[in-house]
């Protein structure tokens, strides 16, 4: 399957009766374990991607590091990967500009970017800018615009639907594809953003939120694990590293593991 074969297919997964479920790796290997599982689409989440490389989330990351993951990544899989850029690691739209298009360059069919506190205005421009990249590069990139007004409460909590489908609006003349309206948990909220905007809306898998079926039901097309899956296989690592350091005893090594053979399998 080719870039731009791609890059259909995945814009294609918002448009079916299915909602999209999204797996979010870090590197060639995890990718390997999650594509095994019979995934359309891969996503990378980029709190995951810094730990992977002892770095913090929050534009810590250097591009060319995150360049070589996805290359890495995208060099192993058979399925569609989008890439979260944070707010595409640079203020200068321009510069995002080119970020994305390294990015695409390294394989990627679709990107997250946020807001986070900036102005949703500074988003748009950023959200143009990659546009125009992906466009040159004759590449129908997916841009998914995470708006934080309920992940980081940016506004009372009786103005969250308002504003979210504010920013929606912009995102969308601006060319988003896609809303990722990220910390939403309550039911009523979900479906007023959904019936508010015709970009198809992206969740973000956290406790508290319904399940799969019932936001299909409330209008949700797509969901995102996040960094939940690095953050409960570091927990469960740190939790191994203890106990082996405690008693020597390597028998819970083996307990819920792949074995070396069945793992090896995986990354040959």
């Amino acid at each position: 399957m080719d870039h731009n074969t791609r890059a259909s297919a995945f814009h294609a997964l918002h448009h079916t009766d299915t909602m999209l479920l999204l797996a979010n790796a870090w590197d060639a290997g995890s990718a390997l374990v999650m594509q095994s599982l019979g995934v359309p689409a891969l996503a990378t989440s980029s709190a995951a991607v810094a730990c992977a490389h002892g770095q913090g989330d929050g534009h810590h990351l250097p591009v060319a590091q995150l360049l070589a993951t996805v290359s890495e990544i995208t060099a192993k899989l058979k399925v569609p990967l989008t890439v979260d850029i944070e707010g595409g690691y640079s203020d200068d739209p321009q510069a995002v500009g080119e970020n994305v298009a390294a990015v695409a360059g390294a394989g990627a069919v679709g990107i997250n970017i946020e807001d986070g506190r900036d102005t949703p205005e500074l988003l748009c421009r950023k959200i143009a800018a990659a546009r125009a990249a992906a466009e040159r590069q004759g590449l129908r990139l997916f841009i998914n615009a995470r708006c934080d007004v309920y992940l980081k409460g940016l506004v009372a909590p009786e103005l969250r639907v308002e504003e979210t489908l504010r920013r929606a609006r912009l995102y969308a003349e601006a060319g988003a594809d896609g809303l990722f309206a990220a910390g939403a948990r309550i039911p009523g909220e979900i479906a007023a953003i959904c019936a508010g905007t015709q970009l198809p809306v992206n969740l973000l898998a956290l406790p508290g939120l319904p399940l799969a079926p019932e936001l299909a039901r409330l209008g949700v097309r797509r969901l995102s694990a996040g960094s939940g899956i690095a953050e409960a296989l570091y927990a469960r690592m740190a939790a191994l590293t203890r106990g082996f350091l405690e008693t020597g005893d390597g028998s819970a090594f083996a307990e819920q593991a792949l074995s070396w053979g069945e793992l090896n399998a995986l990354m040959g």
